[in-house]
């Protein structure tokens, strides 16, 4: 696709870099197959080549409306695209190009403006946490559109955190709303790796990995919390402390294992951060990376199994962060199968997004809930007795539609191993 540059975006890093993704684009269609919007709403320009031709135009001059706004807005950003492409296109760093564009030409309303302000704030604030705990205490209150985005209280095991020295050990992001509304995944996180042999310390001072306030279109408080968290861990990375070296950085949100992996890139042109950034990238690691080296220790500490029988029946929702972000896929299946559970997807669609997509179930509650309903129906037929996932987000977005238990796959595998 031939792109020319209008005059301000000429020899900015913005512009080549907008430049050569849109080179790579044939406008073949193949994306528009697989994207959710376009899949609902059948209009091209709520397709990623719709919004690519969008941003093409804005790059060469042509008027940037409301309407191009609410266009761009609309995308999940689930990258289900970049894993149809043929091209290779990069879509989400050139999406996140045209977005950036698009906040500078055309003011919000002021009520919108109101709700991302207090989004990107509110849930990477200290102030969340009371905030959600008195959330649980009026819940029977709420009206239902903020019922289902408060949890019920978490279990007595969320506060269970394993003592155990080991020698091998890992660092483990703890996430900005995880604590709060689902801390059972992060202490079960730790007493898995600590069944298997290996220490989970957490560095205090990281916070909110950066996707919020980047994907609201604050792109320098993004960075702001990318450099913090840098700084908060590379004294584990690099063994500065008494209580050792870590060998890995491991996500259990695969939402924020999506974006660590990538501030090597984003802080590419940041001297000061540039090589840090580029080593936690390379050290990052989403949970599951981990599952098929630990199987071993993992499988002698599970009771034996009766000839023919399962732990489990289960519902699997890969999250897109997961299978399109980070391109990992049937890890998780292969090894829950092979510690016993009787694992499995939906038999259709079970690459589509279920909807959270971050912030998106609160700015575009329609469309999520249409996705969240969608991708229920696709699972109904599993008859799971809980369905497992691997990002907060969709295990909370998709618990608001349904009766049956949706949780991390970590806390399964714990409760089994307890």
């Amino acid at each position: 696709m031939q792109t020319q540059l209008a005059t301000e975006f000429q020899n900015t890093p913005e512009g080549q870099q907008a430049q050569a993704i849109l080179s790579r684009c044939v406008h073949c269609g193949f994306c528009t197959a697989t994207c959710p919007t376009f899949q609902l709403l059948g209009d091209e320009l709520d397709g990623p080549r719709g919004r690519i031709y969008l941003i093409k135009q804005m790059l060469e001059g042509a008027q940037v409306t409301r309407s191009t706004q609410e266009h761009l807005d609309r995308c999940l950003t689930c990258r289900n695209c970049e894993s149809t492409c043929p091209s290779g296109v990069q879509y989400a760093q050139l999406l996140d190009i045209g977005r950036e564009i698009v906040e500078a030409k055309v003011q919000r309303p002021s009520g919108e403006r109101a709700v991302r302000w207090l989004l990107k704030e509110g849930l990477t604030s200290p102030a969340f946490a009371p905030a959600m705990k008195l959330g649980q205490w009026v819940r029977p209150l709420l009206p239902a559109s903020l019922k289902d985005k408060v949890p019920g209280p978490a279990p007595r095991a969320a506060h269970d955190w394993p003592r155990q020295q080991h020698a091998r050990k890992v660092g483990l992001l703890l996430g900005c709303v995880q604590p709060s509304m689902a801390p059972n995944i992060n202490s079960a996180t730790a007493r898995v790796l600590d069944a298997a042999g290996i220490q989970t310390m957490v560095a205090d001072s990281a916070g909110c990995c950066g996707a919020i306030r980047s994907h609201l279109n604050d792109h320098a408080g993004g960075l702001a919390d990318m450099r913090r968290n840098i700084d908060a861990w590379w004294p584990l990375v690099e063994g500065l402390t008494d209580a050792g070296k870590v060998e890995a950085l491991v996500m259990n949100a695969s939402g924020c294992g999506v974006t660590v992996k990538d501030y090597g890139r984003a802080l590419a042109h940041d001297p000061h951060y540039a090589d840090k950034a580029a080593r936690i990238s390379a050290v990052t690691r989403d949970l599951s990376e981990l599952l098929p080296e630990l199987l071993p220790a993992l499988q002698a500490r599970l009771p034996a199994l009766p000839a023919g029988q399962t732990r489990a029946k289960l519902a699997y929702h890969p999250p897109c962060t997961l299978q399109h972000g980070q391109q990992l896929r049937g890890g998780v299946e292969q090894s829950l199968r092979a510690l016993g559970f009787d694992l499995q997807l939906a038999s259709c669609d079970s690459h589509l997004c279920c909807g959270s997509a971050g912030t998106y179930s609160i700015l575009q509650p329609t469309l999520s809930k249409q996705l969240r309903d969608q991708k229920l129906r696709a699972l109904a037929p599993l008859h799971a007795q809980t369905i497992v996932s691997a990002n907060i987000g969709c295990i909370q977005h998709l618990q608001s539609g349904t009766q049956t238990p949706v949780r991390h796959w970590v806390e399964v595998l714990d409760e089994a191993l307890a």
